[in-house]
């Protein structure tokens, strides 16, 4: 009992019984796969499995912005011991192996029943985890952990923005909760939503049952986007009906596509307090309203050659291009070269580029700083991201790809690791206007402006910024971008269903004709 007590004198004093703290496990495991990519997710990718000591798990997660990060801050608010057990995560890849998961759950099941009794467990997972052989890992998790600790212990899930949520989560957590937003900086948010509705349930203030509706179709990830139309209105619906406290939590997820799963799409769940027929009226019409927006889903991005052309013939800089098809928070190698190879042969000046390409990056380490470089780059971890691409210039400088986000970006993070770092100053490059290739050892999602500034490259001064994503970096980019190009690119996150085969969805979803 020695983590609770530290843990309570850190989290402050609440009454609970008989001067008792309500003890709140959490633990969870965190993927984003993407089924068009043959690389499975391995259990090393994921780190340990070691809980945290109290005192650290929160040193841990106060400063950030994540869902856990809520977490932590609801305890405090509320009065609430929290118990870390295993936390794990790993960068979004194709399927999760299966000796991976196995692992992994058996070791979260075997924590869970080895705790002190717990009044509730708190879950942060993603919601579009595909096992090799679980279209549903999340789905599966929580099953295994309902089926240890019994029907009364309370669960409370918390999701991403792109969860396929299935009708088995619903019934066997007590609450979900997904994010609001894309990009993702409502996460700290709903962490503490969490933690506020885990403490009304274990004082017994309140009694939730949620509603699971979901419209036969797939929202395609180009319009992900909750600051803006289609998505705009019905997120601001989810958060009035929110105000009535009725409503203990409102969410509409707007599903992952590269799930191959039969859940896969948009959702809508509707927690209320102890009225089933509200939260099944309410989840019917959010998702009414998500059907009604199909008409405004038109898939249609320019190819690389002529996204390039447009950004070359633009007035204010920088613009930044998409590269939609090697979307690294969806799951992609990094080591796309479509936009790559396009800047090159219609020689455009002042681009920036990252690559993930450990054999380049060491290559150029090796090199030094103002030495020559020649090498081919990127395209190397399979054929659907683009052939190699040779680069001549010189190794501008060197770093060891560590930053921080201080601001709340996608996903709430603070500290970040791209791995040792080269910058290569490449052919055509002015000293006003260098064209710059940043060469990483890891992959890591350009959530953050600070990938580049860290390397002394700031963006405001160049013409074109290449960015591996979708909708996630906007937070980052649209404040410094002139202008943002989305780009068709092929890939395994390419935005245009029909580049897939899709063999497990339910049949006759609109979005994926």
């Amino acid at each position: 009992m020695k983590r609770r007590d530290s843990l309570g004198a850190l989290l402050g004093a609440a009454a609970f019984g008989q001067g008792r703290r309500p003890l709140i496990g959490v633990a969870g495991m965190s993927h984003e796969s993407d089924s068009f990519n043959q690389a499975l997710t391995t259990l090393e990718e994921f780190g340990s499995l070691k809980p945290l000591a109290p005192a650290a798990f929160v040193r841990e997660h106060e400063t950030a912005s994540t869902t856990v990060s809520g977490y932590v801050e609801g305890a405090k608010r509320h009065g609430l011991d929290l118990y870390p057990m295993a936390v794990v995560g790993a960068t979004p890849k194709g399927p999760v192996a299966r000796a991976a998961f196995e692992t992994i759950a058996a070791e979260i099941v075997r924590q869970v029943k080895a705790a002190p009794k717990l009044d509730g467990l708190l879950m942060p997972l993603h919601g579009a985890m595909v096992v090799e052989h679980y279209p549903s890992g999340d789905a599966e998790l929580v099953r295994r952990v309902r089926e240890a600790v019994g029907p009364g212990l309370p669960i409370v899930v918390t999701h991403d923005f792109h969860a396929n949520v299935t009708p088995e989560i619903v019934r066997d957590s007590t609450v979900l909760i997904t994010f609001k937003e894309t990009p993702h900086i409502d996460t700290k948010d709903r962490g503490l939503q969490a933690a506020r509705i885990m403490h009304g349930i274990v004082t017994g203030k309140v009694k939730p049952v949620q509603v699971l509706v979901k419209p036969p179709m797939v929202y395609n990830i180009l319009y992900h986007h909750t600051k803006r139309a289609p998505l705009l209105p019905i997120v601001q619906e989810s958060r009035r009906l929110e105000e009535d406290p009725k409503f203990l939590a409102v969410s509409v997820p707007g599903g992952y596509q590269y799930g191959d799963v039969p859940q896969v799409g948009p959702s809508v769940i509707v927690v209320t307090d102890n009225d089933r027929a509200a939260a099944e009226r309410e989840a019917r019409r959010l998702s009414d309203m998500l059907w009604a927006t199909r008409g405004q889903l038109k898939v249609d991005v320019p190819p690389p050659d002529a996204a390039v052309r447009e950004a070359m013939r633009a007035e204010r800089f920088p613009v930044a291009l998409v590269d939609t098809g090697d979307n690294i928070g969806g799951g992609s190698p990094g080591d796309s070269t479509f936009l790559l190879a396009e800047l090159v042969k219609q020689k455009a000046e002042g681009w920036v580029v990252v690559i993930y390409d450990p054999e380049a990056a060491r290559a150029a380490i090796k090199a030094g700083v103002d030495q020559p470089f020649e090498g081919l780059v990127g395209g190397k971890s399979d054929k659907m991201h683009g052939e190699p691409v040779r680069i001549r210039g010189t190794v501008r400088s060197l770093h060891a790809g560590r930053y921080v986000e201080t601001e709340v970006r996608h996903g709430g993070g603070r500290y970040w690791n791209m791995g040792h770092t080269a910058v290569i100053e490449a052919e055509g490059s002015t000293r006003d206007m260098p064209n710059l290739l940043l060469l990483t050892m890891r992959r890591s999602s350009p959530n953050s402006l600070h990938q580049l500034i860290s390397c002394g490259v700031y963006p405001e001064r160049q013409k074109i910024l290449v960015v591996k994503g979708a909708i996630a970096p906007r937070a980052a980019y649209e404040p410094v971008a002139a202008r943002i190009i989305e780009v068709d690119t092929p890939g395994v996150t390419a935005v245009n269903p029909k580049r897939f085969q899709y063999r497990n969805v339910r049949p006759g979803l609109f979005g994926l004709n």
